[in-house]
């Protein structure tokens, strides 16, 4: 006997649990007690199961001749026994129709999905299955279920294998490696893993490694307070379009150094652009010199001023960064602005034969050069006439000429 009653009726009640004459038991059985269809189901259902032989015989011959179409109008009823589903999910000789409806109705238990679905031999009822992703995403058994059948069409398999991977093995991969990178001491690396969001669905776990590898700082050496709120509205993620134009744009700047650069290293900077906006950002604070020298060409200028902001950049870099053309107007004025990198004299001489680098701050710098690279400012046709009339002027004063 169920262990659960779903029925309110007090006949329903009484009679499953013996206490009902055994006249109207064996009335139930046969069908012909004056019951509501699903009330006599739940009964029949009990009955089926048991230790009576005759009342269980009676049932389960009773249940085999119920009408199909009114049966299939049952089974699609929320308010059906649940026990009565379990029940017809586990006959398989049944019509298909009646497996269809308990298939598609919300109220049929979990365990019983699992069990239909590792046993039936109708592969389109698999796929039926396979198509309500949010039933696969709460019963993980389900996709294994489904996978496990052999009379699955690819098209189940496919639908069950995609959940499969975008809810439970990414989540658990990342997770792991997570843990394996902290058992190492790889403690910025696993904050990385923890906290990315890696929202294209292109990227996966061999990705997550490779960047996992590049991150060198921790989030206690991070400081993003300079990210103010004015900045919040480019945080939007790019299109894939726009995100394709970018890698061609940083490999096109990275073999004018490196003719010959290796497809291994194409390969790295098409895996952190898998990346949206905010994991680069993250990387770009937080990565190694390989890192900081591909997402310095980033034209989103938060992932290049994160750069920058990196606790580990040296001055080697900064320098290279101050001379190159393709940054952000933003980063160069924070560079000069930067009295830290403002102390070295490459780097303020970079900034100001940079044309890129603002007006305002290259005026500031130029009482700073020495005569011979002032002389050179005032005939560089690369820089804005503005900077090259002051350039004169200052080497002329410095050696008691007239302007």
């Amino acid at each position: 006997m169920q262990s659960t009653i779903e029925s309110a009726n007090p006949v329903v009640k009484a009679i499953i649990e013996g206490s009902a004459p055994r006249p109207a038991q064996l009335a139930a059985a046969r069908g012909m007690l004056p019951l509501p269809p699903n009330d006599l189901l739940e009964v029949l259902v009990a009955f089926a199961a048991a230790n009576d032989a005759e009342i269980a015989e009676h049932a389960r011959e009773t249940l085999n001749t119920q009408d199909t179409v009114l049966l299939r109008e049952t089974l699609r009823s929320e308010d059906v026994p649940k026990s009565v589903l379990s029940y017809y999910a586990g006959k398989l000789n049944i019509e298909k129709s009646l497996h269809e409806a308990i298939i598609l109705n919300p109220q049929t238990p979990q365990s019983t999905m699992v069990t239909f679905a590792r046993n039936t031999q109708d592969g389109e009822l698999l796929e039926l299955i396979s198509m309500n992703q949010q039933l696969l995403i709460r019963t993980p058994a389900l996709i294994d279920a489904i996978i496990g059948n052999p009379n699955r069409t690819s098209e189940a398999e496919r639908r069950a294998a995609e959940t499969k991977r975008e809810f439970f093995e990414k989540e658990r991969g990342a997770q792991q490696i997570a843990d394996e990178l902290r058992a190492q001491g790889k403690e910025a690396a696993a904050e990385f893993i923890e906290q990315a969001e890696f929202a294209s669905e292109e990227a996966n776990l061999d990705d997550a490694l490779l960047i996992a590898s590049m991150i060198e700082v921790p989030d206690s050496e991070t400081d993003d307070s300079w990210m103010g709120l004015e900045f919040l509205e480019e945080l939007y993620e790019e299109t894939e379009e726009q995100r394709q134009r970018i890698v061609d744009k940083i490999i096109g700047e990275m073999k004018i150094d490196d003719a010959d650069m290796p497809n291994e290293r194409i390969s790295v900077i098409n895996r952190i652009m898998k990346m949206g906006m905010k994991d680069r950002v993250k990387l770009a604070m937080k990565g190694d010199r390989e890192a900081r020298n591909i997402l310095i060409r980033d034209p989103n200028r938060i992932v290049c001023q994160a750069v920058v902001n990196n606790p580990r950049i040296t001055e080697q870099e900064v320098e290279k960064i101050a001379a190159m053309r393709s940054v952000t107007e933003d980063v160069l004025r924070q560079l000069a602005n930067n009295r830290q990198w403002s102390r070295s004299y490459s780097i303020v001489h970079n900034l100001a034969r940079n044309p890129r680098t603002p007006i305002a701050n290259v005026l500031s710098i130029l009482t700073r050069l020495q005569g011979r690279d002032l002389d050179a400012l005032s005939k560089n046709k690369n820089v804005s006439d503005a900077v090259r009339r002051q350039a004169l002027r200052l080497s002329q004063a410095r050696k008691g000429k007239s302007s």
